[in-house]
């Protein structure tokens, strides 16, 4: 139910219209554990009317079974839906809650104080505009409350309440008050945080939340709901900068209508403004600005519209309409903030996901510059990132993509991470800036390409990539194939994983970030060898399905032939003729794939070899047929 008004008994519709047109405010309550956030949350939902009976009767019922209040209301278990939650008195997920007064409607987030929980903190902040952060009058400033902090900052929540709960336990001293604002104040000066508003409460006791505290007369400030309720909302500021349209869907119902429909991202557009649009750098001027129930003569920030233009120009979802006097960058290299949400640690080199508004690329982290220690804001060197740490990255994306800094619009300049095989979202990220080598970078033009160099060897380029447990025999079988191939007058080149590592990654070790640099490298220097011509056969361990995956997605599909050499690991391990196998087992060689690191086998190679059942000179006969069937050999 909506807070109590007296237009609902008297006109509903009159009611419905300006609720209708309310603003709306998201804001994170945020802290260390157990400052309160959840009961300030559960306690605004009840001062504000938003409960029915049987909420409040099964609140009354929890907090008898599960509250921390004695025989009190205990509003945190309003919030804390978790059957974990409630049993250790902590919140682990986010939750979000609505609730309204006659000024404004609010969208509440409840984020975890744990600090293995970070990644639900960053997924409640994202799209905030204000943030509560609490604090414990008894405990004042602590680790955690630094670290939300900074992630606030971070983040681009510029409006900041410090609410300092738990008056009551100290008996609403001032001093107290004032310590603990002189410390904050030192630590926000530091990460850059101007606005800050403190407020003393008792979320417990209702002090200063809604009407001002009989036990504090020395606070003259606001109450935290007079501060929620005018604090300027994110719209508001984007509506004063320049125009962006982020492209959801092209909308073509019939010959006669092509519009772009989107929610409106930052700045003001009217018909007859010249647009332009990334990353094409085509340009041209607003027609219309259709909506369902008609067309506007302006459009504002948070407002979802489909504009018309004059001209019939390529517009495809993911690109971003701006304004052409201001329109956003356009760039495939990036220095960002990455955090990492994933249990399996950042790998620089591996190609994941990325995904910016509706556009969706393959993008590598080329380069961690630093990774933050949150708690003391030092930097300190990293060569791979663990859940929930955040570094300062180097990305590469196969494409341009349109942008802003993160710092002038996150609709723009904000992104996420996804695993290309489990789909799974591993981290979110931030654009600073782009690199100046993706601007002065280019692809040059030849004029003898691919086509020209294969058909001179009479030849279909292609890599076969070989794939296996070291011992499987993929060396000796690369080496076969090669052999009978050159016997017949093709043109190879072997590239072997002993071999390279005497001369081009003789620099990486055998670490899993190693392993995956390892593999890219041989993957660019494969798809190079593929432009020249060349039947291309690898034969090296590459372990994981996603580079794998990564070197297939460097040539076409038709020029790469995964080659899984299968063999048991303990017919390879008896094989063992480097001893490789046993050193492993005595523990002097770490990191070694099938004993202590893992090896993911192809789920659906393009070739399969069973060492058990056939020779090496077997395996390379069929292959060199499977080639020639495949059209890989030409005349």
């Amino acid at each position: 139910m909506a807070h109590i008004s007296d237009l609902i008994a008297t006109d509903i519709e009159l009611y419905l219209q300006a609720h209708e047109k309310k603003s709306l405010l998201r804001f994170i309550t945020c802290g260390s554990v157990d400052d309160g956030k959840s009961t300030l949350i559960g306690r605004l939902l009840y001062e504000s009317k938003m409960l029915f009976e049987d909420q409040l009767a099964a609140m009354e019922a929890d907090s008898k079974k599960y509250g921390t209040q004695g025989e009190n209301l205990d509003f945190a278990l309003l919030v804390d839906g978790l059957a974990a939650e409630r049993e250790q008195g902590i919140t682990i997920d986010v939750a979000y809650r609505f609730f309204s007064t006659d000024k404004r409607k609010f969208i509440v987030a409840d984020t975890p104080g744990h600090e293995q929980y970070t990644r639900n903190m960053v997924t409640g902040a994202s799209t905030a505009d204000a943030a509560v952060l609490m604090v414990d009058a008894r405990r004042g400033v602590l680790t955690q409350t630094r670290r939300h902090s900074y992630l606030v900052s971070l983040l681009g929540i510029r409006h900041i309440v410090v609410a300092i709960n738990k008056m009551d336990l100290v008996d609403y001293a001032e001093p107290v008050f004032r310590r603990i604002c002189d410390d904050y104040r030192s630590f926000a000066a530091q990460i850059g945080l101007d606005d800050v508003t403190f407020i003393p409460m008792s979320a417990y006791k209702g002090d200063n939340i809604i009407e001002p505290s009989a036990s504090m007369p020395w606070y003259h400030g606001t109450t935290l709901m007079g501060y929620l309720e005018t604090v300027e909302v994110d719209d508001e500021r984007l509506q004063k900068q320049a125009f962006r349209l982020p492209v959801q869907w092209v909308n073509r119902p019939n010959l006669d209508f092509r519009g772009f429909a989107g929610t409106v991202a930052g700045g003001i557009v009217k018909p007859g403004d010249r647009i332009r649009v990334q990353p094409s750098g085509k340009e041209s001027t607003v027609a219309r600005i259709v909506t369902r129930d008609g067309d506007l003569e302006q459009a504002v920030a948070g407002q979802s519209i489909t504009l018309t233009l004059a001209d019939e120009i390529d517009i495809s979802r993911g690109d971003v309409i701006s304004t052409a006097d201001s329109p956003a960058g356009s760039a495939d290299q990036f220095e960002t903030t990455l955090v990492w949400m994933h249990d399996e640690p950042l790998l620089p080199g591996r190609p994941y996901l990325l995904k910016i508004g509706a556009k969706t690329v393959t993008a590598t982290v080329t380069h961690i510059k630093y990774q933050v220690n949150v708690n003391t804001l030092e930097h300190v060197a990293a060569r791979t990132l663990d859940l929930n740490a955040i570094g300062v990255c180097n990305l590469s994306l196969d494409r341009p993509i349109a942008f802003d800094p993160y710092a002038d619009n996150r609709d723009t300049g904000g992104f996420i991470l996804i695993d290309r095989l489990s789909n799974n979202t591993v981290g979110a990220g931030l654009i600073h800036f782009a690199l100046r080598r993706s601007q002065n970078i280019h692809m040059q033009h030849v004029d003898v390409d691919k086509a020209a160099r294969a058909a001179l060897k009479h030849q279909k380029p292609c890599v076969l990539w070989f794939t296996g447990l070291s011992g499987a025999g993929k060396s000796t079988i690369a080496n076969l194939v090669e052999k009978k191939l050159h016997a017949h007058g093709y043109h190879t080149y072997l590239l072997d994983g002993d071999n390279v590592r005497h001369g081009l990654n003789k620099d990486l070790g055998f670490t899993e970030a190693d392993r995956v640099e390892n593999i890219r490298r041989v993957a660019e220097v494969a798809k190079l060898m593929v432009d020249a011509g060349l039947i291309v056969i690898t034969a090296f361990i590459s372990p994981f399905r996603a580079e794998r995956q990564m070197a297939r997605s460097l040539v076409a599909e038709d020029e790469f032939i995964e080659v899984f050499i299968d063999t048991p690991l303990e017919v390879a391990e008896g094989r063992d003729a480097k001893g490789l196998y046993k050193k492993a087992r005595r523990g002097e060689l770490k990191n070694f794939t099938g004993i202590d690191s893992p090896y993911e086998a192809p789920e659906a190679p393009d070739v399969r070899i069973n060492t058990v059942t056939m020779s090496a000179d077997e395996a390379a006969t069929y292959l060199v047929l499977e080639l020639q069937r495949r059209g890989g050999l030409g005349d």
